[in-house]
Order: structure tokens, then C-alpha cells, then sequence
């Protein structure tokens, strides 16, 4: 089973993604409110999945991805926001990132598509 940490500073979001990601068989390993939390849980606790939304309240999320590209083993990281990738422009496809994934259109078989691609 994956193995996944969620990072969004909505506490709604985290357990509406929670629910849906265990029942789909993925395996939870934690939850991160911001950029600095998320850094710190993702290089102790080695998810094969970062979801990672881009706007936190201390460092974006892109920001977030930049610094875990030297992570190794890598970490699988899908930016995710409620906004349009577009409104994002170049920095989407710029990131150091799987993709990305707009919070509606979250499901394990979009992950699971993502982490294909790698």
C-alpha cells in the first residue's frame, strides 16, 4: 500500500482527503498544517506520496517541492489546490513535482495515474 502525507492548512480538506485516500487503499502516515511542518514529517517519515497543497501560510508549496527534490529515496510529491492549474501558469509544469491535482478531482486512481507517470 502507498503510503502518503497530507499537507494543507485546511483541517477539512486533511480529513475529507483522509477518508477518502484510506478507503482507496492508501496508507495515511500523517498530516502537516504548513511548509515547515511538512518538510520535517516528509524527511523523518519517507512517504511514497506527498499531497501538497501550493498555498500555505509560510512557504508555498512549490517552495515545499523544491527543497524535497534531493531527497533520496525521492518522494512522490502532487501539488494540489482549489484553484485552476492555469492560474499557476509555467510554475506548475516548472515544479519539481508528479503533477497536479485540483482538490475536486482528488481520487486514488488520479495518484495512482500520477505515480505512473514517474
Amino acid at each position: 500500500m502507498p503510503t502518503i502525507l497530507i499537507v494543507d492548512d485546511h483541517a477539512a480538506f486533511r480529513l475529507e482527503a483522509r477518508q477518502l485516500l484510506e478507503a482507496e487503499g492508501f496508507t495515511v502516515i500523517g498530516e502537516a498544517a504548513d511548509g515547515e511542518a511538512a518538510l520535517l514529517l516528509a524527511t523523518n517519515e519517507r512517504p511514497d506520496v506527498l499531497l501538497l497543497d501550493i498555498g500555505l501560510p509560510d512557504i508555498d508549496g512549490f517552495a515545499v517541492a523544491d527543497r524535497l527534490a534531493s531527497v533520496d529515496p525521492p518522494i512522490h510529491v502532487i501539488l494540489t489546490s482549489s484553484r485552476d492549474a492555469s492560474i499557476y501558469g509555467a510554475r506548475i509544469g516548472d515544479a519539481t513535482s508528479l503533477g497536479f491535482l485540483r482538490k475536486d478531482e482528488l481520487s486514488g486512481d488520479a495518484i495512482r495515474t500520477l505515480m505512473g507517470a514517474a
